[in-house]
């Protein structure tokens, strides 16, 4: 049963109300939803859902990454699976429905698409670190930041940015033990590196440029792009 969150004396209860206070922030027209807990039976790819003015957090999501009942999940997900994680992926659903859905079925519109939404989350949780946001352990986030120049010349080289091939989300974008470069590196990389590259592009596009983040959400994909002037970190 759906019980209806929180009492303020709970330390859960200020977590997402900091969440709340930071997005009315950015986003003055963000009216706070009624949030409800449950239990899901670990529906750890659902965690947190909002639908309309109801969010409804799946606290048995969020008991550590070494708790019994993740027992058989695999780790990718597991490692995400902890209390410092929630403030995050309410963070994340929130601007999932602020986006503006992804316009076309090219590679560069999904990571932009995703990297406006680790932009948003990075701003309403200023405590979380850059891994977190990016749901990344330490040393998966520094193999990211050590390798991105090598990554965004295989991106170009291989003239991916503008491909529709149907296969790059479950290489680069969707939840997976590594990116598949089909080299080497493979199975030293993380997954999901194109949406790790996409939000490197956003973050360079609004150094740059004097952008709301309404005004963000709905930019088109090769605007933004063409506009960041964007360059990998050299190692």
């Amino acid at each position: 049963e759906v019980i209806k969150a929180f009492p303020e004396d709970k330390p859960i209860y200020e977590t997402v109300k900091s969440v709340f206070q930071h997005v009315k922030y950015y986003i003055p027209r963000f009216e706070p939803p009624v949030v409800y807990t449950s239990t899901t039976d670990v529906a750890y790819e659902t965690k947190v859902i909002l639908s309309g003015s109801d969010m409804v957090i799946g606290l048995d999501n969020y008991l550590g990454s070494d708790h019994y009942f993740y027992q058989g999940v695999q780790s990718y997900f597991r490692k995400n699976l902890n209390p410092n994680r929630l403030p995050v992926d309410v963070a994340i659903e929130i601007a999932a429905h602020m986006v503006a859905p992804i316009q076309d079925r090219s590679f560069l519109s999904q990571i932009i698409y995703y990297g406006k939404i680790l932009h948003m989350a990075e701003f309403w949780v200023p405590k979380a670190s850059e891994a977190l946001i990016m749901g990344f352990t330490e040393d998966e986030f520094k193999w990211a930041r050590d390798n991105e120049e090598d990554v965004w010349r295989y991106f170009i080289e291989k003239e991916l940015l503008y491909s529709t091939e149907a296969d790059l989300s479950q290489r680069f974008v969707d939840e997976a033990p590594f990116s598949k470069f089909y080299l080497e590196i493979d199975n030293e990389s993380p997954g999901r590196m194109g949406v790790y590259m996409g939000w490197q592009i956003v973050t360079s596009y609004m150094k740059r440029n004097d952008v709301s983040m309404e005004e963000l959400a709905i930019l088109d994909a090769d605007l933004i792009f063409q506009n960041s002037r964007y360059k990998p970190r050299r190692k």
